[in-house]
């Protein structure tokens, strides 16, 4: 009696922690996609080439994988295929594990996005979780012949739906915005206050005299310390945006594009962009023209790059270069439109969801 209830406890901790991890991720597989890309990309270049071959298949094996982490974790919990589901959950624990091993101890994916955007894990606690994880399923896996599958129709028609249903809010999700925006550059955020401290940064300095150690709060002035190393305090007074930057060849950029209002069209990768919407971008530019709304073109790309598409595009407009790790977390689309009024995002758009220049407009009255 007492172990078929720690059974169904670990069992209802282990699906609930699955499928909450796995409808985060839901809610953004193309952030899912990006975080493997980052780890193909050290896998191909520390282990074997041959990771390269997933990276284009990154979106696709993302789906898959939060999808089956919501799947399994209702499986679990309401007790369907149970063999099949802890045979699942271990081989996908087991690989989860080796992720968040292997960047801890080598210091590679410093973020393995267990939690997508909405809750940021270290390394190290993020493989200690796993570890956990992976000694609860181990215990499910031991007396696995002795758990009890539910074989009542309900419970399969219950699986069979959120099957359907988080695959098709997958879907929507990449075919439009994140649901929710977890990230520091989400609607309503002010860019220049975030790349500011929360609080004043908070210092422990630890120093050596005569072979011992002190730790002080101030940096010491007087007696014949030697200075060892000095940890932050209030880690999360850390600006929640540190890298956020744009220029060309003229220069640095931030700040004027940060300031006044700007319509701002976002490019991840121009070779990859989609051209099908670039009409709508065309009647946002004519349409904004004459107005105080400034549109500006940033793409992770090259300035020659961005200089022959604009031309291309007959787009009389102001080029700039960023970061492809920033744009990609600013805009889940390529291209996307981003409106700020005065470092403020007021609002993004998916190139599916292109406003007219009198939405925009509105936004700004």
């Amino acid at each position: 009696m007492l172990k078929d209830a720690i059974l169904y406890i670990i069992r209802l901790l282990v699906g609930g922690l699955f499928i909450f991890s796995g409808l985060i991720k839901v809610n953004d597989p193309v952030g899912t996609a990006i975080k493997l890309e980052e780890y193909f990309d050290v896998f191909s270049y520390d282990i074997a080439g041959f990771f390269t071959v997933f990276k284009p298949w990154a979106l696709e094996i993302g789906v898959v994988m939060v999808v089956a982490e919501v799947v399994l974790g209702i499986m679990l919990i309401l007790g369907h295929k149970l063999k099949f589901t802890v045979w699942a959950l271990g081989l996908m624990i087991l690989f989860f594990t080796f992720l968040t091993f292997y960047s801890a101890y080598f210091n590679k994916v410093t973020d393995c996005g267990c939690f997508g955007d909405a809750i940021k894990l270290t390394t190290w606690e993020s493989f200690y979780k796993d570890i956990v994880l992976l000694v609860m399923i181990g215990i499910l896996f031991v007396f696995r012949n002795q758990l009890k599958s539910n074989t009542q129709t309900w419970a399969a028609w219950s699986v069979r739906i959120s099957l359907v249903l988080s695959l098709a809010l997958a879907i929507t999700a990449i075919r439009n915005l994140p649901f929710i925006d977890f990230r520091a550059y989400k609607e309503g955020v002010n860019i220049p206050t975030n790349m500011q401290p929360s609080a004043p940064l908070e210092y422990s300095y630890i120093m050596t005299k005569n072979g011992e150690e002190y730790i002080f709060d101030q940096y010491p002035t007087e007696g014949d310390y030697e200075f060892v190393d000095m940890k932050l305090k209030n880690e999360d007074a850390l600006p929640k945006i540190s890298d956020f930057a744009v220029w060309n060849d003229e220069g640095d950029f931030t700040e004027e594009i940060l300031n006044g209002k700007k319509a701002v069209i976002l490019v991840t990768n121009l070779s990859k962009i989609n051209t099908d919407y670039l009409e709508e971008f065309d009647q946002i530019i004519a349409g904004l023209t004459a107005s105080d709304i400034e549109v500006v073109f940033v793409a992770a790309s090259s300035q020659q790059e961005i200089s022959s598409f604009l031309n291309a595009r007959n787009w009389n407009l102001i080029g700039y270069q960023a970061d492809a790790t920033v744009v990609k977390t600013i805009m889940r689309s390529n291209p996307g439109l981003m409106l700020l009024n005065e470092g403020t995002v007021l609002k993004k758009y998916h190139f599916r969801n292109t406003p007219s220049p009198e939405t925009i407009k509105s936004f700004y009255k």
